[in-house]
């Protein structure tokens, strides 16, 4: 019987010793050391995208796309060297700390639910593509079903990009102050805003050469003047199913990419300016066609608090992107509100989901 597990033992050791061969041969060692090397040097390019904004390099605003991937695959890699124990992890443990660093997390844990306090005030974010006037969903009555969510949510602001028709304001009955209309839009991609506070003042900040704009509103606030900003950052035209990507040449893709993606950035500027110059509170909402890891929310976000930074949870996706999940719709607000709360919803009724913040105003 000893001889017999003697026998068994000897065996599982020679198994296990081709299995070790086989893994670590030295052609398969330098390859992995080798793809382990790219994904560093990549998520490190990455961490000074935002400082960028020369349009030369623009084109490296797609790293900004990639960063969850490029964590996760670090992260992979810091495992297998761990696993093998071998000083190799050093890289990929060195280059997730630096993204830390720069970039903070993009996945948030939840562990307890704060009460939240009723006094505040709630506002939404969406783009809602139009109410499907292009007819990419086969729901005839999405503007009916927007609307019903509204009315169940209740917020007290509601930021609409892409608002389709002008006409659509009269059946928010319940926001008695809106501004949406095509004063100096040119052609522009609607903007809307409606409200269950007084608007005292709106005005576009127009986006030179483009489809997409930004505007602002001066909402009454019990006794505070606070300025939101709806944000609409250029569009990168390669909305799913459009076939953009497949149809066309991966050169003059990356050209024609590259050339919005430098229109984010001066476009983000331009809001930014305006931000700098303001003396109320601020808030701020939109689409930025961009993730938290670019120049764009860089430029806009600055010293104002994320909402879903502060107080989301999981990973926060708005936009599925080819079945990619990402985080491209923003809420975000100075320091004069404390973030009490923060919701993305899952509904599918755009190509966007809605978003929306509970904030409380903590200084006069």
């Amino acid at each position: 019987m000893k001889a017999f597990h003697r026998q068994k033992k000897i065996f599982y050791l020679k198994q296990a010793r081709k299995i070790k061969v086989v893994k670590h041969t030295p052609t398969l060692y330098k390859f992995l050391f080798f793809l382990n090397g790219i994904s560093v040097l990549l998520l490190l390019i990455a961490c000074v995208v935002p400082y960028i904004s020369d349009e030369r390099f623009s084109f490296l605003t797609f790293l900004s796309l990639t960063v969850p991937f490029l964590v996760i695959a670090n992260l992979l890699f810091l495992v297998y060297w761990l696993w093998l124990r071998k000083l190799e992890l050093l890289l990929s443990a060195v280059a997730i700390g630096v993204a830390y660093l720069f970039f903070g997390t993009f996945y948030k844990f939840t562990f307890s639910k704060a009460a939240i306090e009723e006094e505040g005030i709630s506002v939404m974010s969406y783009n809602v593509r139009g109410f499907n006037k292009y007819g990419d969903l086969p729901n005839r009555f999405v503007f009916e079903d927007i609307k019903s969510f509204v009315d169940k949510e209740q917020p007290d602001i509601i930021c609409f990009q892409e608002a389709g028709y002008s006409r659509k304001r009269e059946y928010l009955k319940d926001y008695p102050y809106h501004d949406l209309q095509y004063i100096y839009m040119n052609k522009k991609v609607l903007l809307g805003v409606f409200s269950k506070y007084p608007i005292v003042k709106s005005d576009f900040i127009c986006f030179p050469d483009s489809f997409n704009n930004a505007m602002y509103v001066d909402v009454l606030y019990k006794k505070d003047t606070v300025r939101v900003y709806n944000v609409h950052l250029q569009s990168l035209g390669v909305t799913p199913g459009m076939g953009s990507i497949v149809n066309q040449r991966s050169d003059k893709l990356l050209k024609k990419v590259s050339r919005k993606f430098h229109k984010q950035q001066q476009q983000a500027k331009l809001v930014r300016a305006n931000i700098d110059q303001c003396k109320y509170k601020k808030i701020l909402c939109g689409d930025f066609n961009n993730t938290q890891f670019s120049y764009a929310y860089k430029t806009l976000r600055a010293d104002l608090q994320d909402t879903f930074i502060e107080k989301g949870s999981g990973y926060g996706r708005t936009l599925n992107f080819h079945k990619v999940p990402l985080r491209i719709d923003f809420i975000f607000a100075d320091k004069d509100f404390k973030i009490q709360q923060h919701k993305n919803y899952d509904l599918k009724l755009s190509d966007h989901y809605p978003i929306m913040a509970r904030l409380k105003l903590t200084s006069n």
